[in-house]
């Protein structure tokens, strides 16, 4: 068994407070702070804890060399992952106590629900490595969007110019939201045409077709602020459970 030679130093620490770095802060009410090997050596793991306000996200990232297991401590998320072998798109709904992960390499996001939430991310590796869906969009070039995907160049150049800089906690500060074409529209009824997976349970919550946006929601969704009838993306499981728990 090979021995970590920190744990053999004459001046090794194992404690150490995750408050005393900053590793971004958006505003008073939602930060993260951080314990990772540069600060406790003797760690072979490491976290990120998060502060957050209702409707501030984790911004949509992926990280290339670990694995990532979110803990919620108070409030309430959505997380979200992309299955690259499925091509579907996981979330769950996590309060006190839950958890969800998200597998190395794959792209993910966490959205809060509710004020004052907190929640950590833990990793696998003492030092994560990032790549952040920001970068990605303020630095591929008009010309590839155009040449990959079709996408038109002025309208792409656009939508990317308010991107500055790495976004962590967004939306950014001063952030003015266009209006969505789901918003615009008037419609009373509207159609759910995204079905998500379950891993914990291993079935599908059936087709739901359409349904009266101010009265029904189906069994494990929501009706609240997060507006889950108006996208699809934001559809979502409770995490498995004897008795499922319902905002």
């Amino acid at each position: 068994m090979k021995t970590n030679p920190v744990l053999q130093s004459p001046s090794l620490n194992l404690s150490g407070d995750s408050n005393a770095v900053t590793t971004y802060k958006r505003d008073a009410h939602n930060y993260i702070t951080q314990m990772f090997a540069e600060q406790m050596p003797a760690i072979e793991t490491g976290f990120f804890s998060a502060h957050m306000s209702k409707n501030i996200i984790v911004q949509p990232h992926w990280h290339t060399n670990v694995n990532e297991l979110v803990y919620v401590i108070s409030g309430e998320v959505v997380t979200s992952v992309f299955d690259p072998f499925t091509q579907k798109l996981m979330s769950y709904r996590l309060r006190s106590g839950q958890v969800s992960m998200f597998p190395k390499g794959w792209f993910h996001w966490i959205v809060s629900m509710k004020d004052n939430t907190h929640f950590l991310t833990i990793f696998d590796e003492p030092t994560p490595d990032i790549v952040y869906g920001s970068d990605f969009l303020r630095f591929t070039p008009k010309e590839i969007m155009n040449l990959a995907y079709c996408v038109d160049e002025q309208k792409y150049a656009e939508a990317a110019l308010p991107i500055q800089e790495s976004v962590i906690l967004g939306p950014p500060p001063g952030c003015k939201k266009a209006k969505s074409s789901s918003q615009e529209k008037n419609s009373t009824h509207r159609t759910i045409n995204h079905t998500p997976e379950s891993v914990a349970q291993g079935n599908n919550i059936p087709a739901q077709g359409v349904f009266h946006q101010s009265s029904y929601a189906p069994h494990g969704y929501s009706d609240d602020d997060y507006e889950w009838v108006k996208a699809s993306p934001y559809n979502y499981y409770y995490p498995h459970s004897s008795s499922h728990y319902q905002p």
